[in-house]
């Protein structure tokens, strides 16, 4: 997966290379487009029983895999806001609070494109009588986990390896 084009998007000409998956650069007539990273955001929410909410993601990349609520931000959106939007995209449910936790590179493989990420993440809390609503296509239903050692991180079918080494980090912090 090089992420390649066929043709150059401003010439037309067939000389656009893929520079390193870092830019894409047409020796016709000097187009370039870089290929920045995207942003992201994942909600680590924990709760009353001190089990972790996990969505089973409904499409591809990693399909019936879990993951935190969350997904990308959006244009002139700030990372706290995107935040709140996809909490109550995806489950219905806008957080209380939100406490930074860290951010980690990923790859996110979609329809033979690869994204380059940077997850951020944040712990979240809900109010006490929150009623939990997949989101239609995007979530095909939670999961409520105990994280409390390596052992149950390592056996969790998460997606995204930046989600295992976020709770790999909250959990570290939780000592």
């Amino acid at each position: 997966m090089k992420n390649d084009f066929n043709f150059c998007p401003a010439c037309g000409g067939k000389n656009i290379q893929n520079v390193n998956m870092r830019k894409w650069l047409c020796a016709d007539c000097g187009f370039d487009l870089y290929n920045n990273v995207a942003s992201a955001v994942g909600l680590v929410i924990q709760n009353s029983e001190g089990k972790i909410l996990l969505e089973k993601r409904a499409k591809a990349p990693r399909k019936g895999f879990l993951a935190f609520p969350g997904g990308f931000v959006d244009p002139d959106e700030t990372a706290e806001e995107a935040c709140f939007r996809e909490c109550m995209e995806e489950i219905g449910v806008e957080p209380l609070s939100l406490k930074y936790i860290a951010s980690f590179p990923n790859t996110y493989e979609y329809k033979n494109i690869q994204y380059k990420t940077c997850d951020a993440f944040f712990e979240a809390t809900l109010p006490a009588d929150a009623k939990l609503k997949a989101q239609e296509g995007e979530v095909l239903g939670f999961e409520e986990v105990f994280v409390r050692n390596e052992k149950e991180l390592a056996e969790l079918p998460l997606a995204f390896e930046s989600a295992r080494k976020t709770l790999a980090l909250w959990l570290r912090n939780k000592k």
